[in-house]
């Protein structure tokens, strides 16, 4: 592989990675205002995200179902951490940021893994696959 592929490689995986984080902070807004987790949003949000990634990465194929199916579970992983630190502040009484720092990206991961429920997991995993199958097919022209 030469430095070129690993450098277009490497920025293809933060690119996707900031896509995905930016999608959880969105996703964040209608679950904060709703007051409960709203997993059945996995499946429009991937399905954005593959048409996204599909046309970003200029092809369809592997390269992109892998890609997006990567930011749509970021994104569901960054929604749950960013919940269970607004749930952590709203207890404590101090401000996000500072529950989101307090709390480290360990203990929120944790938190956030055991506040989902298996039919939850479920949804994100489907959310992945639509994701993946978006940006797997060819656009059609």
């Amino acid at each position: 592989m030469t430095l070129g592929r690993m450098g277009a490689a490497l920025l293809a995986w933060l690119s996707a990675s900031m896509l995905g984080l930016a999608a959880g902070a969105v996703w964040m807004v209608p679950t904060m205002l709703h007051g409960a987790a709203l997993p059945w949003l996995a499946l429009p949000l991937g399905w954005l995200l593959g048409l996204a990634i599909r046309h970003w990465v200029g092809r369809a194929g592997l390269p992109a179902a892998v890609l997006a199916s990567y930011a749509l579970l970021l994104a569901a992983l960054y929604l749950r951490c960013l919940a269970v630190g607004a749930n952590l502040a709203g207890m404590t009484g101090i401000g996000l940021t500072d529950a989101l720092r307090q709390a480290g990206p360990n203990l929120l991961v944790q938190l956030a893994w055991m506040a989902m429920a298996p039919t939850e997991r479920g949804i994100y995993l489907l959310g992945a696959t639509l994701a993946a199958a978006t940006a797997w097919q060819r656009p059609v022209r």
